[in-house]
């Protein structure tokens, strides 16, 4: 995200955005990332924790190959929809990776420290090599930069993660809290990211955040009723 961010304005230069326009190259990221969240997390439990982090790696590290070569606004937004997809397929998964494959609690606060250390120092570093790359090659760079590390990260991930024995999708797939929960964030996310553009009080902003509400009220409601919620209300206690 802040690797993207530093070279927007080189972005917007080469590919001829319009200030509302680029806007997207965050934006489409966002709401795929948040709206799928949720949802991606369900699956690793139904089919298998290992392979939805896997499967998203690989569409992350495929995305990132279409951001670099892309030279058009519409190829460079729609494979940061893509990004944001196999960004929440892989990291909603990874905290509970970490609790079954370190179930030693001293080893465990170590894995988890590790990737916090990583998760952290990445924001603050993307800001320094954004700036470098983008300056000493091209803002295509800051895309291809991601190739060798999601390559590395499959292949030793095929090898070194554990695979949970998933429920099976017959057992609790939730087709209606996926659809409500991940429409319902999505709405809520192009709500907020779009405010700087028709402001907090337009009627765009309103209107979306309302249909957000009721889509996530209903979700709520769904969930509470059913015998495996994908999201059991419980844990809000």
């Amino acid at each position: 995200q802040t690797i993207v961010n530093v070279a927007l304005p080189t972005i917007q230069r080469d590919l001829h955005f319009t200030q509302a326009s680029l806007a997207w190259v965050i934006d489409a990221y966002l709401i795929t990332f948040a709206g799928a969240l949720l949802l991606a997390g369900r699956l690793g439990d139904l089919i298998g924790r290992k392979r939805v982090f896997l499967v998203g790696v690989a569409l992350f590290t495929v995305a990132s190959a279409a951001c670099g070569a892309a030279d058009t606004q519409a190829l460079l937004i729609g494979a940061r929809f893509a990004q944001g997809l196999g960004a929440a397929l892989s990291s909603s998964v990874i905290l509970a990776i970490i609790v079954a494959d370190f179930p030693v609690p001293a080893e465990r606060a170590k894995a988890m420290s590790s990737y916090i250390l990583v998760a952290i120092g990445g924001g603050s570093l993307g800001l320094l090599v954004g700036g470098y790359v983008t300056q000493a090659l091209s803002w295509h760079w800051i895309f291809f930069i991601n190739l060798p590390i999601g390559i590395a990260t499959f292949v030793l991930g095929t090898f070194l993660i554990d695979e949970n024995a998933g429920l099976g999708i017959r057992a609790g797939l939730d087709v209606g809290g996926a659809l409500l929960s991940t429409g319902g964030m999505m709405l809520a996310v192009y709500a907020i990211v779009t405010s700087t553009q028709y402001g907090w009080r337009s009627s765009h902003t309103l209107e979306f955040g309302a249909g957000a509400v009721v889509v996530l009220a209903v979700f709520v409601l769904l969930e509470s009723r059913l015998r495996h919620p994908m999201m059991p209300l419980g844990v809000m206690r």
